[in-house]
């Protein structure tokens, strides 16, 4: 009733405004105050939204919070009808903004292979976001990467849907909460097929088949808006299948809305409606521009006022937008903002914002991620490093605290944004100012990690060696003098991440090669040829393809992006304090030209008919998806089915025995993949369907049971409908999706082909 009142009063400029955003660096006077003149400009008729009060400055987060609740209060206040607004904030691997908990990137947290640890992370994020004020966060990203080459690989779960799917799911019961008066809105992107991009060239055209959408790419959004109750989407840049996605009634409309049942909130992606005009050219102008997003569902434009405003306007009085569209998308908006109850409280505890930034159980969550992360790909018995002697700890990522951060940390968006420049340095103990200083989160580099787990009587030794990035070699001689005095070298290579051309992962950096950067691999091989054991620490953004480094160094340790404590968490695992159990979430390709590579091929795939390798190399991947070693060994026995035929809607419990045969505790990731070998269209040689991270002792063993319900093997036949069909389905546990260690296999019975209502999208497990 409040709401229709409400809709009934309002102007058109007044609904309209409800439609859009500013920045809140729009709204400021140039020093991060507030300008009341700007806001009278801006937000006299009320707004929708707030951009970034903390990721589009300088503020801490008292401060922060402050703005947003003089924000609030200038619009209930001081406008006609006193409609609060949402403010929203990026949130991908933690709060955006100055003092927040910086952890591990996401493709570092689907690493862990633990999704739990999402969604004690995002209720955390949770945490700071509400205290600031913030009711909505741009995330999850749930792209499936197709292609590593595209630079924001690394904000994504990896390449296989299931497990986007489980990560997405407890990322958004996280954020979102028990509520929504208690919850931050989250936002699923990009919708859909983003990382699909042609050349890995972010915002790029995608081809796609309808199957493979429905198949792949649709999975993790179909799951987050059927069981966790996905408060918003965000729609994807480029074009799909020949429509640009922002300007398509048939993706957004017709398959979210009406196909999915999405009925939240529909946000655009940053300048995404302009670009239907400016980088897309399908529309003349603006005011066209706004027409075709209104007609495809875009509710709300973001980050700032430009298609929805005066030339919106003007589609209306021109009558190509009737006034009840706009009357529609008032009302969910309207409804959102009662439903997040900022009618009711749109203020925040300013007093209370310091309890809840950077607390210790935040860091050490942070940690814990980290440390679960990590994946050893190879080892040699070099690790872990029990008497090192004289260490020389060399590379361009080695003393590069910014560069444990992946592209939306607040470090890397301080760089980018044109706001304010700041300096690389902004999470390093010691810098000048002391307001950052203060309010930063403290990030030590490996180096200085490495430094205080081993004491101050270590003997350590450093060279940069050379850059991430530039290929200057004039540092090698010294680099290689440096690890002529160690007896063991820990060589720590990668990427920098981040939006700015210096940095060789994240939006918008996206490469031709997937070997190191710059000249880090010539470094590699000058330090070998010294003839001191070597150990490689990969700090990236995307997989590393390096066969030179697979076939010369003894040991390497992928730690991705690995956030605030990624320093301590690698020096625990490089000397045996921790256990490495993180597995690959993507498979590594040898050389550029595999690419796409993928382990759930179809049986045509991977292979070259009847020679089966490429003339220069092999099919096979450098390292399998699954993929990762321990400083244990783990037996798998005991395989068993609780029935060898089962119909459509029933299930078949999988039960084995998984123990660790060495001496110290560890981690493993138990693996179930299933194939349907025959089937009325192709399917493909192996499909995760199940797993779960169990810690065991030495010499211990425990029982793992995945109940698999039969309905897991629907897929979409030659007509788009999702069926079950009869047929002998293999099955495979192992370590990864190459190390298959037991196998069996059951029929479905019944009906040929039966259809069925509803794709399943959890194997619950059991651990005993």
């Amino acid at each position: 009733m409040r709401l229709h009142h409400l809709l009934a009063r309002m102007t058109l400029d007044e609904k309209l405004a409800q439609l859009t955003s500013f920045w809140f660096n729009e709204l400021q006077d140039g020093r991060d105050n507030l300008d009341d003149q700007k806001m009278r400009t801006l937000l006299g008729n009320g707004i929708g939204q707030v951009s970034r009060v903390g990721g589009s400055s300088t503020l801490a987060p008292v401060d922060a919070a402050r703005a947003g609740n003089t924000i609030q209060r200038f619009l209930i206040n001081q406008t006609r009808l006193g409609i609060p607004a949402i403010l929203h904030e990026e949130c991908c691997s933690g709060y955006v903004g100055l003092g927040g908990t910086a952890f591990p990137q996401m493709i570092g947290l689907a690493s862990t292979w633990n999704p739990a640890l999402a969604e004690q992370m995002t209720r955390e994020i949770r945490c700071q976001m509400l205290a600031i004020g913030a009711r909505q966060g741009l995330g999850p990203v749930l792209d499936i990467p197709s292609d590593p080459r595209w630079g924001r690989i690394e904000e994504t779960f990896g390449e296989d849907p299931l497990l986007v799917t489980q990560f997405g799911l407890a990322y958004i019961r996280g954020l979102q909460g028990p509520n929504a008066a208690d919850g931050v809105m989250a936002t699923g992107k990009h919708f859909v097929g983003h990382s699909l991009s042609s050349g890995g060239l972010n915002c790029a055209p995608v081809q796609m088949g309808w199957r493979t959408l429905w198949e792949m790419y649709l999975m993790p959004f179909q799951a987050a808006i059927e069981e966790a109750g996905l408060r918003s989407v965000m729609n994807a840049y480029p074009e799909l299948d020949g429509e640009v996605v922002a300007a398509s009634r048939a993706v957004l409309a017709d398959l979210l809305r009406g196909k999915l049942g999405f009925n939240g909130l529909l946000v655009s992606d940053y300048n995404a409606i302009p670009m239907i005009h400016s980088y897309y050219r399908a529309a003349p102008d603006d005011q066209t521009a706004a027409v075709k997003a209104i007609k495809a569902g875009i509710e709300m434009e973001l980050p700032s006022r430009v298609c929805y405003g005066e030339p919106l306007r003007a589609a209306i009085e021109a009558g190509e937008i009737s006034i009840g569209e706009i009357d529609s998308i008032v009302t969910r908006i309207l409804q959102t903002k009662f439903e997040l109850g900022l009618f009711d409280n749109p203020y925040v505890d300013e007093n209370a914002v310091l309890e809840i930034f950077e607390t210790k159980a935040q860091r050490a969550l942070a940690k814990e991620i980290a440390r679960q992360s990590l994946v050893l790909l190879k080892n040699d018995g070099l690790l872990p490093l029990r008497k090192p002697g004289t260490l020389a700890i060399i590379g361009p990522n080695a003393d590069a605290p910014r560069n444990l951060l992946g592209d939306y940390s607040y470090a890397s968006m301080a760089e980018s944004m044109a706001y304010q420049p700041m300096p690389a340095s902004v999470f390093i103990e010691g810098i000048d100012n002391d307001h950052l200083r203060a309010n930063s989160v403290q990030t030590s580099s490996i180096l200085r990690g490495i430094q205080t787990y081993l004491g101050e009587d270590a003997k350590i030794l450093y060279a940069r060696g050379c850059d991430v990035i530039e290929p200057d070699r004039s540092a090698f001689d010294e680099a290689i003098q440096t690890a002529g005095q160690a007896d063991t070298v820990i060589l720590v290579l990668g990427d920098k991440s981040g939006m700015t051309p210096e940095c060789t992962t994240g939006e918008t950096r996206d490469r031709a090669d997937l070997g190191l950067p710059g000249v880090q691999e010539d470094l590699a091989k000058a330090i070998a040829a010294v003839g001191k054991p070597v150990v490689v620490v990969l700090i990236n953004g995307r997989p590393v393809s390096s066969p030179w480094l697979q076939e010369n160094v003894p040991a390497i340790l992928e730690a991705w992006l690995p956030g605030e404590e990624g320093a301590s968490a690698i020096a625990e695992v490089l000397f045996g304090a921790a256990n490495p159990g993180g597995k690959l979430p993507v498979t590594v390709a040898r050389a550029v030209g595999q690419i796409p590579l993928r382990y759930n091929h179809k049986p045509s795939g991977s292979h070259s008919n009847w020679h089966g390798d490429y003339v220069e190399t092999p099919v096979t991947p450098l390292y399998p998806f699954g993929h990762g070693l321990s400083y244990t060994t783990f037996a798998y026995s005991n395989l068993r089915l609780s029935t060898k035929k089962a119909a459509c809607g029933e299930q078949v419990d999988i039960t084995l025995t998984v123990t660790n045969t060495g001496k110290v505790a560890g981690d493993e990731v138990v693996q179930l993949y299933l194939c349907d070998e025959y089937a009325s269209i192709p399917r493909p040689v192996k499909e995760l369907k199940g797993f779960c991270r169990v810690a065991l002792a030495p010499g211990q063993r425990r029982e793992v049971s995945f109940h698999l319900p039969v309905n897991m093997l629907a897929f979409y036949d030659e007509t788009l409908n999702l069926v079950v069909e009869a047929g002998i389905i293999k099955v495979m546990v192992g370590s990864s999706s190459a190390d298959i260690r037991l196998k069996d296999e059951f029929e479905i019975s019944g009906a040929a082909k039966t259809p069925v209502a509803q794709r399943i999208f959890t194997c619950p497990v059991t651990i005993e």
